[in-house]
């Protein structure tokens, strides 16, 4: 088998300036992990050396073991850290984050409510100390644990996210086997239902082997559910242990699934080589909407 070259347009320069270096101080100081750094993401020279983080919650350990992510997996014997809350009110009052603010978190299935509560608090601390911030998370399924959603929900966030990450067919190929699709579109599904007036988000890699009509028929399945903002990027591996890249999509053909996707009814999609679930590209879309129907 030929082995695939990666092209001139994945290629990305790294920069950094005091912006980057003082997050990167903050986060040591107070403890606290990011999905930047954790899962290797290509756009961390320039979300940081722009104020922009997603912290990532619940520690840097997750109990699932998705073939295609390079967070660190294993059991965290149910430690929390309690502090966590106020720490990440400190470091975005350091960082100066202020308007807009990122949260996921790894799986914790060794939590009987998937740390559903402690995600919850760690939104209304954030909210507690900066009412006027625009929140976003990218939660995990809970195992379909209606009960834990439902925590996550009644914090009010403006925006939760949950990653249906690839086509149904290649499901079990890339993901844990605890995730699926259908519980993927259910956790969706039912935020919508417990609260209308948060905007739903997904995302989908690219390069698994996936057809067109497939990516598409994904889209057709999260419209279906009233999702209202969708990413697409190119799937990178991470290391050699991880899955391969099947192959390598074209800029044109990212700019095709953009305007299918908003042909389909989507209020936004960011579609791009370098895009990923928490990219900054949405970050003014989503401003705008969500202070226009705060008025």
């Amino acid at each position: 088998m030929q082995k695939l070259v990666k092209p001139q347009w994945l290629k990305i320069k790294i920069s950094t300036n005091n912006n980057f270096t003082g997050i990167k101080n903050t986060l040591k100081q107070n403890s606290l992990h990011t999905v930047c750094e954790e899962a290797h993401c290509p756009n961390i020279s320039e979300c940081w050396n722009t104020g922009t983080a997603t912290f990532m919650l619940m520690g840097d350990t997750c109990t699932r073991g998705c073939k295609f992510c390079a967070v660190k997996t294993g059991n965290p014997m149910k430690q929390l850290d309690a502090d966590e809350p106020r720490k990440l009110a400190q470091a975005l009052s350091e960082i100066k984050l202020f308007d807009y603010v990122v949260l996921t978190s790894v799986n914790r299935d060794d939590l009987e409510d998937g740390g559903s509560a402690h995600f919850a608090d760690c939104i209304n601390e954030i909210k507690r100390a900066y009412p006027s911030i625009i929140v976003e998370v990218l939660v995990p399924d809970f195992r379909g644990n209606i009960g834990a959603l439902r925590k996550i929900v009644n914090a009010k966030p403006e925006i939760i996210a949950h990653n249906i990450e690839t086509v149904e067919r290649l499901q079990r190929k890339i993901r844990d086997i605890r995730a699926n699709y259908n519980q993927s579109l259910s956790v969706l599904e039912n935020v919508k239902k417990m609260n209308p007036g948060i905007y739903t988000k997904s995302s989908i890699m690219l390069g698994l082997g996936e057809e067109d009509e497939e990516i598409v028929q994904s889209m057709r399945d999260l419209r279906a559910i009233s999702v209202d903002i969708l990413t697409v990027g190119q799937y990178l591996r991470p290391t050699n242990w991880h899955i391969a890249v099947n192959n390598y999509i074209k800029p044109e053909k990212f700019e095709y699934f953009k305007q299918k996707a908003l042909e389909l009814g989507f209020l936004f999609c960011a579609s791009g080589p370098f895009v990923r679930s928490s990219y900054k590209a949405g970050e003014m879309f989503v401003k705008n909407i969500v202070k226009k129907n705060k008025i």
